[in-house]
């Protein structure tokens, strides 16, 4: 593992302490894509952050991963009105297209598929995102156009 951006993103932030341990997260994932365990070892040797508390966050908060992630992440709303206007066949749809699972990568690391409780976007029901992209009154046949656009 390479060890040098974290050690950058600990000199920027230096000082770093345990007030810092969202924000250095962030950057660390930002930067190496996902949280690898053996970055997380050697700044919690370097802050004297223990492990236990940054898998704590991490564990805690949705956006973190300890599993490498695909460029895009794409999320399909499971929430009641995108359930009741179609959102499990157009998450179906996503699936089938790129060929995995929820919670799944491909395996060309183009995307990672995830459902989620909600996207707040329930006047648009059934609704999916694309990084930070909604797509609102989904239909299946729309998903494949959709996943096209994004390299």
């Amino acid at each position: 593992m390479d060890w040098a951006p974290a050690q950058r993103i600990l000199q920027q932030m230096s000082p770093v302490g345990e007030s810092d341990l969202i924000p250095l997260l962030q950057n660390l994932q930002d930067t190496y894509g996902y949280l690898p365990a053996e970055v997380l070892t050697e700044v919690s040797r370097q802050t004297g952050i223990p492990t236990s508390r940054m898998y704590g966050v991490i564990t805690f908060y949705a956006q973190f991963s300890m599993k490498p992630r695909g460029r895009h992440t794409i999320r399909c709303c499971r929430g009641t009105a995108c359930h009741v206007r179609g959102g499990q066949s157009v998450a179906d749809a996503v699936g089938r297209v790129l060929g995995i699972a929820d919670g799944e990568t491909t395996q060309d690391g183009r995307f990672t598929f995830e459902t989620v409780a909600c996207l707040g976007t329930c006047f648009l029901a059934p609704v999916m995102m694309v990084d930070n992209d909604y797509f609102g009154l989904l239909r299946p046949e729309k998903v494949n156009s959709i996943l096209d656009a994004y390299p």
